[in-house]
């Protein structure tokens, strides 16, 4: 009942219903954070924008499509949650927060990304999963701060080459994507911790043994017949890995199958006939053939 009323206020800009949905939100928050998640809102709060000094602000499932001009004005905020919600597009104003580090995204119906987001310089986490990326925006490969990239459950076929330019990259998630191919750009990446490619479609992976900063690849879920080789020490969470012997090739199975036929016509043909007993006595050596 709290979340009907609650959607039901949310439509009517008047200060007071304003108010209803933000509390007794007046006042600077002593941690300078503001958390605005799951009060239904489809309309940002300009009041929160006096908050100069925010350092955190999350507005996670609400019912927000846009956000004012007047965001501008948190030049000290480092985290912003936009994840489910209803955005088609990345407001232009968020590009605007330079010290913006950390940005949640996820589970919007966002299909691109603007050349503006160039513009944020801190940026070290981004996450975007569960959105309508058909590719991987080139923009994203400008941010040379990024660290941790969280780009799954999009339907993206390939990674750009640019991608290897983020010498800071760490971890690259990318579960639930449509790759039909382990992306080449990543052999190019030594400094990657994590790889994650779970539930794809990929058939074959390529040896990652000279990848010297990898720690953990995930690649369950994909139609492989192989596991990805990798250095000593690197884990790795999928079919055939520590734990399970990897299924032979097909061209090591026929190889084998070869040097068995081989093995086979070089030894000397068995005789059927019972070899002569040797023996000093001719009479006994001629019963023993009788």
């Amino acid at each position: 009942m709290g979340n009907t009323i609650r959607g039901v206020i949310a439509f009517i800009p008047s200060n007071t219903c304003q108010k209803y949905l933000l509390g007794d939100l007046e006042e600077m928050p002593i941690d300078k954070m503001v958390d605005l998640s799951s009060m239904q809102l489809r309309r940002f709060p300009l009041r929160v924008c006096a908050f100069t000094e925010l350092v955190k602000l999350y507005l996670s499932d609400n019912n927000l499509s846009n956000l004012p001009p007047e965001l501008e004005l948190l030049q000290n905020l480092q985290i912003l949650a936009l994840d489910f919600n209803n955005f088609k597009l990345l407001p232009l104003v968020v590009c605007s927060l330079k010290q913006l580090s950390i940005l949640y995204l996820g589970n919007n119906h966002i299909r691109d990304l603007p050349q503006e987001l160039s513009s944020l310089k801190n940026l070290h986490t981004l996450w975007i999963e569960s959105n309508y990326l058909t590719h991987l925006p080139v923009v994203i490969c400008e941010l040379t701060l990024l660290k941790t990239f969280h780009v799954g459950c999009n339907p993206i076929h390939n990674i750009p080459k640019e991608l290897k330019s983020l010498k800071e990259l760490r971890s690259i998630w990318m579960s639930g994507s449509l790759l039909t191919e382990f992306p080449p750009v990543l052999l190019e990446m030594p400094f990657v911790e994590v790889i994650d490619v779970d539930r794809n479609g990929i058939r074959y992976f390529p040896s990652l043994v000279h990848l010297t900063g990898l720690k953990l690849v995930i690649y369950d879920h994909n139609p492989c017949r192989n596991a990805p080789k990798v250095a000593k020490g690197v884990r790795r969470v999928g079919r055939w890995s520590e734990e399970t012997p990897e299924p032979k090739k097909k061209f090591e199975v026929e190889v084998e199958q070869e040097k068995a036929e081989e093995s086979k016509e070089t030894e000397p043909a068995a005789s059927n006939e019972i070899p002569a007993m040797k023996s000093d006595n001719p009479q006994e050596a001629t019963s023993s053939l009788s």
